[in-house]
C-alpha cells in the first residue's frame, strides 16, 4: 500500500512576505499591513529577521496603552524571539509547534533567511489532515491557546 505523501510546509506557505524594519514607527506598519490587507508583518534589522508585529501586538501594546503610533517604533513592540519554522519541516510538525507556542503565524527561515510564512488558517483550510491532528491535540484535553480558539471552533469543530 502506498503510503500519502506528507505536505511541508514549502508545499503551503507564502513566499511573498511583507517586512518592516525594527526602526519603522507603528503608524508605517499599520498603514503598511492595512495596504496589503495582511495581520502581521516581519520585522528585519541589518538584513535579519529579528521577530513579528500582528494585529494583536497593536491591539495590546498599543491601543490598549493609548500609546502614540506615530512615535512608538516596530522594535518596541514586535514578539521576540521569532518562532519559525523550516521548508522541509511536514506541517503537522509546524502544526504542533504553532499549538505548543500558542501562535497563528509561522515565519519560514531557510539558513536564517525568511523564504515564506504559514497560518494556522492556511494550514486548516488546505490540509484536511490538519483538522484531524487539531482534534487529536484537543481531545487530550490541551486547551487550545485563546488565539486559536476561533480558527478551530470554525475549521475544526
Amino acid at each position: 500500500m502506498v503510503q500519502p505523501m506528507k505536505l511541508k510546509v514549502e508545499d503551503v506557505m507564502i513566499e511573498d512576505v511583507v517586512t518592516i524594519s525594527a526602526d519603522a514607527t507603528v503608524l508605517q506598519a499599520a498603514k503598511l499591513m492595512n495596504k496589503n490587507e495582511i495581520g502581521c508583518l516581519i520585522v528585519i534589522r541589518k538584513g535579519r529577521t529579528v521577530g513579528i508585529v500582528t494585529e494583536r501586538d497593536l491591539l495590546k501594546r498599543i491601543v490598549s496603552k493609548l500609546r502614540n503610533p506615530k512615535k512608538t517604533m516596530v522594535r518596541e513592540i514586535m514578539t521576540k524571539p521569532l518562532i519559525a519554522g523550516e521548508p522541509e519541516m511536514d506541517i503537522e510538525d509546524a502544526t504542533r509547534l504553532m499549538f505548543h507556542n500558542k501562535i497563528k503565524k509561522l515565519p519560514v527561515l531557510e539558513d536564517g533567511k525568511l523564504v515564506g510564512l504559514v497560518t494556522l488558517t492556511d494550514l486548516v483550510r488546505y490540509q484536511p489532515q490538519m483538522i484531524r491532528i487539531l482534534k487529536e491535540i484537543t481531545a487530550r484535553h490541551l486547551a487550545p491557546p485563546k488565539r486559536m480558539q476561533k480558527v478551530i471552533d470554525y475549521y475544526v469543530i
